[in-house]
């Protein structure tokens, strides 16, 4: 059995090694595949993006996700099974219903309260370790969904704020939703959102992000454009997206998750 494990633990201190232990020493068998520990710290937005976007090119299984900047407080610790069987676990703040909803929605839905599935005592601030690992792991050894816990209506789980984009004839304004280590920034934003606009390889777009304002070009690679050019593209998960090709979209833009920015393609 496979575990997915993605969080924003970061890897220079020991809460990704510790999990792994307490998975290891409940189901010694099973693969982990790290999928990133880089999500920045409690964007729960950007977890759940990232999650929907990677669980496609994974196997099915058990995926373990945990951005949880509300831990210890009044959310609820979640293990779910999706329409196409996979199982997710982690918290009820939106992070896992994306892509539980990419692969056919929640089927059912369990809040971890038995305490035979989870490390005693169970920490206020460490539920990645106490809780969530040892319910992926028990899930991978086969426990059945429902052993974990008392049932919980699917309708009211926690959904996270995806936003859309304000698309207009020929301006649109849009949400950066993740930053890449490169500077990439993806943006809330598809192909089929321009179907009405005559946007090619080559076409300009002006970009206004705080006051200031840039010109990218619409193009299909990074070398499609010079050293240091701004470039529109369509990137590998399907979202419009900007970047400098042999640079940081991010930096020139400044531009963080959650930032908006304009772009007009009046002078396409």
């Amino acid at each position: 059995m496979v575990i997915t494990f993605l969080t924003d633990f970061g890897l220079q201190d020991d809460f990704v090694g510790t999990c792994h232990g307490v998975i290891a020493r409940i189901v010694p068998e099973a693969r982990v595949i790290d999928v990133t520990h880089g999500i920045r710290p409690g964007h729960v937005l950007q977890g759940a993006i990232v999650l929907a976007n990677t669980l496609a090119y994974m196997p099915a299984g058990v995926h373990l996700a945990v951005v949880d900047p509300g831990v210890g407080g009044g959310r609820r610790p979640l293990a779910l099974r999706d329409g196409e069987g996979r199982l997710y676990v982690g918290p009820d703040n939106g992070l896992l219903l994306p892509a539980a909803d990419r692969f056919g929605g929640v089927a059912a839905a369990h809040e971890l309260a038995n305490a035979y599935y989870s490390l005693q005592p169970v920490s206020r601030t460490f539920h990645g370790r106490d809780l969530f690992s040892p319910a992926a792991a028990y899930l991978a050894a086969g426990v059945a969904l429902e052993e974990l816990g008392p049932p919980v209506d699917p309708d009211e789980l926690v959904r996270v704020d995806i936003p859309q984009p304000e698309v207009g004839q020929n301006r649109i304004r849009a949400v950066a939703l993740v930053v890449d280590r490169f500077g990439n920034v993806a943006l809330n934003l598809r192909r089929a959102d321009l179907e009405h606009m005559e946007l090619g390889p080559g076409s300009r777009v002006e970009v206004a992000s705080h006051g200031e304002r840039f010109y990218a070009v619409f193009a299909r690679t990074f070398d499609d454009a010079a050293r240091g050019s701004l470039i529109f593209y369509e990137d590998s998960y399907g979202s419009l997206a900007l970047a400098v090709s042999r640079g940081s979209a991010a930096e020139l833009l400044r531009l963080e998750e959650g930032g908006e920015i304009v772009l007009d393609l009046a002078e396409r």
